[in-house]
């Protein structure tokens, strides 16, 4: 993975694993997998379907804030490991959750196995902008009904 440093912080609200404080409270952290075209970043194009997209912009959002840190991870072409590919790719990036237009059956129930949860936005092309979608609470758990159905 190679880092790019966004210098911006963005106060953003949403949800997330739950791990504990130092004082003993828990704070909400979101590992956030968006699929991208061309160059990571929260300025990029968002790819509309997470197998064909050329990265993934990986984002932390801790208590709402955006990270002023993101990581790319590189996506292999979508016939090299097929549609299940990068859920192990993001699953070892250590990201606990995904924002996609679409994707099929198989990688749906793939992250959802991984625990990695897959939020579901279509309005969004800017990856910023899906970013705030999901932590401001906007962007819904993508259901079976969203997802393609067909063979990707």
């Amino acid at each position: 993975m190679t880092a790019t440093v966004l210098r911006r912080s963005c106060g953003m609200r949403g949800s997330g694993a739950e791990v504990p404080k130092k004082e003993g409270k828990m704070t909400t952290s979101i590992k956030l997998a968006v699929p991208t075209m061309g160059a990571a970043g929260l300025n990029a194009e968002r790819s509309g379907h997470f197998g064909h997209c050329d990265c993934f912009t990986v984002v932390d959002i801790v208590d709402g804030v955006v990270s002023e840190e993101a990581t790319m991870v590189a996506n292999p072409p979508h016939e090299e490991g097929g549609c299940l590919r990068p859920v192990g790719l993001l699953a070892d990036a250590g990201c606990n959750a995904i924002v996609a237009a679409g994707m099929g059956m198989r990688p749906l129930m793939g992250f959802n196995q991984a625990g990695i949860t897959v939020y579901y936005d279509a309005e969004h092309p800017v990856v910023g902008d899906a970013v705030r979608a999901v932590a401001a609470g906007e962007a819904p758990i993508m259901s079976a009904d969203q997802a393609c159905n067909h063979h990707h």
